[in-house]
C-alpha cells in the first residue's frame, strides 16, 4: 500500500493511514474532543473523519490548560496537539501543572520527518529531553505497524496509579505512511479515570479504624486527590457516620458541603484576618490524629509546615507511595481514594463511636462559633461600599448567585485565594477548579473554557486578576468563536498584586514592574467579539453580575478593585503589605 495521493479538487484520502489509525484509536479510548490548532494536519483532518470535534486555543499554553480542565471535570483524559519547535516547547508549562496536580494529559505532538531527523531541519527540537521532566512517560512513535501499540501505552501511563500527562511524538511523513492493523485487534478504553482502582491492606484499615474510633480529637484533611479519584461521596458518609470534622486544601475544596456542621472550610496559608477558618486554627493544631486524603501536604496547604500538628498521628490514603509519609510520618493506606474511604467506613461501623458521637455537639458548637466570629469580623468587607471595589464585596456578591452545579474557576495568585476564601461549597463534589500544581498565572480562562466544554449544562465563572488575564486574554476570541457560555470575573487593581505585597513585607520595598496601565478590559472583550461590562462601583456589582451569568456567549466584567487589598496570608499578619 502506498501513502494516498491528493486528487486535483478533492481533499487527501487518509483511509489506511497512521493519522486514521491514531484517529481510531483516540476514538475506542471514548475521545470525543481534541484541543488543538492546525497541526499536525493530518491527525486533526483524520480524526474530523471519524466525529472527533476540536476545540482551538490561540496559544499552546492555553491549550494544555484547557485539556488539563477537562480531564478534571469529566474523568476523561485531555487530548492536546501542538506543533513541532516553539509550539511543542509552549506545552511545557502546562504539561507541569498536570504532573503536580496528577491529572491525566496526553500531548501528542508533531515532529519533524522521520527522513530528516538529526538534520537541523526546520523547528527540529529534541522534544524527548523536552517533555522529559514534566511527563510521566514520552516516545516517540517510529513504527507505522505500531501505532495502537504506543497509543494504549501513552492511555494507560496517564491514568494508572497517580494519573498525569503524557506526550507521544507523532513525525510528519510517518502520519501519512501506509497502516497495516496487527493481527488481533486491540478492543480496551483507556480514555476514563481511575483506570484501575486499588485498595490498601487490610490490616492497615482496621488500624485506622480503631485510631478515628479512640482519638479525642480526630480530623480530616482532604486534599485534590479526592475529586481526582471521585470520592466525595464516600467522604461526606464518613464524616456523617463517625462524627468526623472536615478541612479541604484548596484543591480540595468542593470535597464536602462547607455549611456541615462537622466542615471547618479549607485551611493553610491564608487564615490571617479576615480568612475564613482564622478561628478553626486551633482545631487544626490541636488534633491528635489527622487523616489525610489525596493531600500532598505541601507549603501553601499546609502554612510552610507550620499548621499541621506536629505530634499528632497520621493516617494518609493515597494512590502514590511516594507521598505517603513525605512530611508527615504516617499509618499507610496505599490506595484509591474512593474505594478506600469506602471500605474504611465499612470497618469503622463495626467499632464502637461512642466517643465520636458524644463529643459531636460540643464540636459542632465551637466550629459554629468559629464560623460566626469569621462572620462578624469580615462583615464589613463583605458588605463594603467603598471605591475602588473591595474583592471581598465582589465574592460576597458573586456567593450569594452560585448554585451546586456552578463550576467556578480561578487563576493563580490572589484570585485562587479570594475564591477559596470567601466562596461557599454547597454540596460534596461542587467543583472549584485552581491551577495550584505549579500555579502559573494566565491559566484561569482557558481553563475555564476546558471546564465548559467538559460540563456544558454548567454555568462557569472564572475569576482572574488583571496581571495574569493579562498573559491570555486573547483565548477570549477562540471562547467567543466556539461560542462558550462562560463568565469571566476581571479583579482590575492595577498591579501585580501578590507580588507587590510580598516584596513589601519581605524587603520593606516592592519593584517598579508591579505597576501597570489601566487597561480597559471590557473593551478587550468586545473588541474579541465578547460582551464587556465594566464596574466601577460596588452599586453596579449586583445588575452586572446578574446580567453576565444571565447572557449567552462569553461575558467579561471588567471590576476595578481596591490596589491597597489583599487576601488574610497568614505571613503578612501584622506586617505592612501595601
Amino acid at each position: 500500500m502506498s501513502a494516498p495521493q491528493q486528487k486535483s479538487g478533492r481533499p487527501l484520502n487518509f483511509n489506511g493511514t497512521v493519522a486514521d489509525a491514531l484517529a481510531r484509536g483516540l476514538l475506542r479510548h471514548g475521545v470525543k474532543l481534541v484541543f488543538g490548532q492546525s497541526l499536525p494536519s493530518a491527525l486533526h483532518l483524520a480524526a474530523k473523519s471519524h466525529g472527533i470535534r476540536q476545540a482551538w486555543y490561540r496559544t499552546e499554553n492555553a491549550g494544555g490548560a484547557m485539556a488539563d480542565a477537562f480531564a478534571r471535570l469529566s474523568h476523561r483524559v485531555g487530548v492536546v496537539t501542538a506543533q513541532n519547535g516553539p509550539a511543542a516547547t509552549l506545552l511545557v508549562p502546562p504539561l507541569a501543572e498536570a504532573l503536580k496536580a496528577s491529572v491525566p494529559v496526553v500531548a501528542l505532538v508533531q515532529e519533524v520527518a522521520l527522513t530528516q531527523t538529526d538534520k537541523n531541519a526546520f523547528q527540529e527540537f529534541d522534544h524527548l529531553a523536552l517533555f522529559g521532566a514534566c511527563t510521566k512517560w514520552v516516545r516517540r512513535l517510529d513504527q507505522p505497524g505500531r501505532v495502537d501499540d504506543y497509543l494504549d501505552m501513552a492511555f494507560r501511563a496517564a491514568v494508572s496509579g497517580r494519573p498525569g500527562p503524557v506526550a507521544l511524538l507523532l513525525p510528519a511523513d510517518l502520519l501519512l505512511a501506509p497502516c497495516r492493523p496487527g493481527e488481533v485487534a486491540r478492543c480496551q478504553s483507556l480514555g476514563c479515570y481511575p483506570l484501575e482502582r486499588t485498595m490498601p491492606d487490610y490490616l492497615h484499615l482496621e488500624q485506622a479504624a480503631d485510631l478515628l474510633a479512640q482519638a479525642e480529637c480526630p480530623l480530616i484533611i482532604a486534599g485534590g486527590g479526592v475529586h481526582l479519584s471521585g470520592a466525595c461521596e464516600e467522604l461526606a458518609m464518613l464524616q456523617e457516620a463517625a462524627a468526623l470534622p472536615v478541612a479541604t486544601t484548596v484543591m480540595g475544596k468542593g470535597a464536602v458541603d462547607e455549611n456541615h456542621p462537622l466542615s471547618l472550610g479549607v485551611v493553610g496559608y491564608f487564615m490571617g484576618t479576615g480568612g475564613t477558618t482564622k478561628f478553626q486554627r486551633e482545631l487544626v493544631e490541636g488534633a491528635d490524629l489527622v487523616l489525610l486524603v489525596g493531600n500532598r501536604t505541601n507549603q501553601n496547604g499546609t502554612d510552610s509546615w507550620s499548621l499541621y500538628p506536629p505530634k499528632a498521628r497520621y493516617i494518609q490514603i493515597d494512590a502514590d507511595p511516594m507521598e505517603i509519609g513525605r512530611n508527615y510520618e504516617a499509618l499507610p493506606l496505599l490506595g484509591d481514594a474512593k474505594l478506600t474511604l469506602s471500605e474504611l467506613m465499612a470497618v469503622i461501623e463495626g467499632r464502637d463511636l461512642t466517643k465520636r458521637l458524644t463529643a459531636r455537639g460540643a464540636l459542632e458548637e465551637r466550629i459554629a462559633q468559629g464560623k460566626a466570629r469569621h462572620r462578624q469580623e469580615a462583615k464589613g468587607l463583605l458588605t463594603s461600599r467603598r471605591k475602588p471595589v473591595r474583592p471581598e464585596r465582589v465574592m460576597h456578591e458573586l456567593n450569594r448567585r452560585l448554585t451546586p452545579e456552578t463550576v467556578v474557576v480561578a487563576d493563580a495568585s490572589y484570585s485562587s485565594i479570594w475564591v477559596a476564601n470567601y466562596l461557599t461549597c454547597l454540596a460534596p463534589g461542587m467543583r472549584f477548579i485552581t491551577p495550584r500544581g505549579l500555579a502559573g498565572l494566565g491559566w484561569g480562562l482557558p481553563m475555564a473554557m476546558g471546564a465548559k466544554l467538559a460540563q456544558p449544562s454548567s454555568p462557569v465563572v472564572c475569576l482572574a486578576g488583571d496581571g495574569g488575564f493579562a498573559h491570555c486574554w486573547a483565548e477570549l476570541e477562540a471562547a467567543a468563536r466556539m461560542g462558550l457560555d462562560l463568565t469571566v470575573l476581571v479583579l482590575n487593581n492595577r498591579i501585580l498584586g501578590y507580588q507587590k505585597h510580598a516584596e513589601n513585607v519581605k524587603f520593606g520595598d516592592h519593584t517598579d514592574a508591579v505597576y501597570m496601565s489601566d487597561v480597559n478590559h471590557a473593551a478587550v472583550a468586545q473588541a474579541a467579539g465578547c460582551r464587556g461590562i465594566r464596574v466601577r462601583e460596588p452599586a453596579e456589582l449586583p445588575r452586572a453580575l446578574d446580567e453576565a451569568l444571565g447572557e449567552p456567549g462569553p461575558v467579561l466584567v471588567d471590576i476595578l478593585t481596591d490596589p491597597k487589598a489583599y487576601p488574610p496570608i497568614t505571613s503578612f499578619e501584622g506586617k505592612l503589605a501595601m
